[in-house]
């Protein structure tokens, strides 16, 4: 990866060219996103505000949330990362989004030191050009602060180079990373449940990797850092009323999406849109004929992935010790012959990518599972965004039949194989950068005349009120965090009864005003029974029109629930 150098006597590393080249890559990606951050693209919701909203508490010292509000199973790591910000710079979209912009460059880097260690440098350069690139789905997932999956991401990465560098023996101070790893895996687990099939996997290599070491000190350090990392769910679930644990709330939630859709209708849902649609072939609003493509061969492509790792396991068994086998680009140790002073240390990288393949099939598997992938693909896709951390081990085989095509090594069968998986490479970058180009330059438009049309709301009523609201859920919380609480708003039903309020003090207080407002969007259920209502009273008329939204202020308080 680099090479020491002198310079005036000091030693400096001097980057070889993948190593150059995926910097400056991942350097574009990370540049564009932040360009994304700065303009609050994709555009900001009550979900988000919510995050951000504990994270202003948390900041001021009101709260110590361990979940999301009003909930008991999603994790607020994010609030915590950006509260020291948000306590400086008060609320802020840009400001909220920057930890997860640095966790996505954490990814980036992470990603390429796994897929160097494991495959071979240019494959890791492909493997970050294409993670650099993003339409609105997947920046969705990589920068808004919305739970969970920008964070448990890295962790699982670097999981994985721990175990790596354990079983090489290239790690100096293995007690503390194993107790690391266990921190990671406790942290993980409290802020994101979709990630416990990596975690399994993770935890399967590490055992093979070093289960001799667990049986001592090592063992007792790593189920502390999980106990250390889980602790805050421990603790919250210790004080938690009858079925309102997180097992129980999260069962619940997974099961209230009603009868369960045909197989080949959730599988259908889940390969032909989720998969394309989280790996940044589509558009936000849905997959063409002609990109659901990498859904049918995704299936395939881990076969073959797990046939490549467990013939690499096989050779690297037969390797003498201390030696390595070459790589199929001819640099330096191919899969599974890992450079190190111990017989595991050459077998740990098919054993690793093996992890990566199970993983994303058991992701994948309780994915259609449910009845969303069939039901309601396009909002839910967003649940396979970890299957970015095997996508090495799903190109893996593409990248080994081109190479062997174009170095003429393999017969005509085998050129043929070559050839199809050259262009199905070709296929995947140019249908992300296509999607990726559209995006950035012609849809990003809706989502900022949306935002601004949020802060001129949040502007208009933090100037002359009511400051006491009730609206939709779509509306308060993202509301509330624009106008840095000054603005407390209840959430409502489009029946005009009481709505998902997830920090019950704004609806205490807005329950206390003597003179309610109502903000509701122009037209919508919610605004048309608003009308009706008023419709034999002098006041009915809304103060004013502002944004796409009408505010009433009703001279008497209008609430029919009571």
């Amino acid at each position: 990866m680099s090479h020491p150098e002198q310079h005036g006597g000091r030693w400096r590393p001097r980057l070889d060219r993948p190593a150059l080249v995926a910097l400056v890559v991942g350097l574009v990606g990370v540049g564009y996103r932040l360009v994304l951050t700065l303009y609050t693209v994709p555009v900001s919701n009550s979900d988000e505000a919510t995050f951000g909203l504990a994270a202003l508490h948390i900041g001021q010292g009101r709260e110590r949330p361990v979940f999301l509000y009003g909930q008991h199973y999603m994790g607020m790591l994010e609030s915590y990362l950006a509260a020291p910000l948000l306590a400086v710079a008060g609320p802020s979209w840009p400001v909220l989004r920057l930890p997860m912009l640095a966790l996505y460059a954490v990814f980036l880097y992470l990603v390429y030191r796994l897929t160097r260690r494991l495959y071979t440098p240019w494959f890791a350069v492909l493997v970050v050009g294409l993670l650099a690139l993003g339409p609105e789905r997947v920046v969705r997932d990589q920068l808004t602060v919305v739970g969970g999956r920008p964070e448990v991401k890295p962790a699982v990465l670097l999981m994985l180079l721990i175990t790596v560098g354990l079983a090489a023996g290239t790690v100096r101070h293995r007690r503390l990373a194993v107790a690391l790893f266990g921190l990671l895996v406790g942290l993980a687990a409290w802020s994101d449940w979709l990630i416990l099939p990596y975690l399994a996997v993770a935890g399967l290599a590490l055992v093979w990797a070093v289960r001799r070491e667990l049986l001592g000190w090592s063992g007792l350090l790593l189920v502390a850092g999980v106990v250390a990392g889980v602790a805050p769910m421990i603790v919250d679930n210790l004080r938690a009323g009858p079925g309102e644990d997180s097992l129980t709330v999260f069962r619940e939630v997974s099961t209230k999406a009603g009868p369960l859709p045909p197989w080949s209708d959730r599988i259908s849902g889940g390969l032909l849109e989720g998969v394309p649609l989280a790996h940044g072939l589509c558009p936000v609003d849905g997959c063409g004929r002609w990109q659901q493509w990498f859904g049918v061969v995704y299936p395939v492509l881990l076969v073959a992935a797990a046939a490549l790792a467990l013939l690499a396991y096989r050779r690297a068994a037969g390797t003498p010790h201390g030696t390595q086998a070459a790589g199929p680009d001819g640099q330096g140790a191919g899969p599974g012959t890992q450079p190190g002073g111990t017989p595991r240390g050459a077998r740990v990288g098919p054993v690793v990518q093996l992890a990566l393949v199970v993983g994303a099939a058991l992701t994948l598997l309780s994915y259609v599972r449910s009845p969303l992938a069939a039901t309601s693909p396009l909002d839910n896709a967003r649940y396979l965004s970890v299957l970015q951390l095997s996508l090495p081990a799903v190109l893996w085989p593409l990248w080994v039949a081109a190479l062997a095509c174009w170095r003429g090594t393999v017969g005509a069968l085998g050129r043929l194989a070559g050839a199809l998986a050259t262009a199905v490479l070709a296929a995947l970058a140019a249908t992300t950068l296509v999607v990726t180009v559209l995006f950035a330059t012609t849809g990003t438009a809706a989502s900022r005349t949306e935002e601004r049309q949020a802060r001129e709301l949040a502007a208009a009523l933090r100037a002359d009120g009511p400051h006491e609201v009730y609206g939709d859920y779509w509306t308060c919380n993202r509301l509330i965090f624009n106008t840095d609480e000054s603005v407390v708003c209840g959430v409502l039903d489009g029946d005009l009864s009481p709505g998902q309020n997830r920090y019950r003090p704004y609806w205490r207080q807005v329950g206390r005003a003597a003179r309610p407002g109502y903000v509701v969007e122009v037209d919508s259920p919610m605004d048309r029974r608003l009308r009706r209502l008023l419709a034999d009273r002098p006041d009915a008329a809304p103060v004013r029109e502002v944004g796409g939204y009408r505010v009433y202020h009703p001279d008497t308080p209008v609430r029919p629930w009571r």
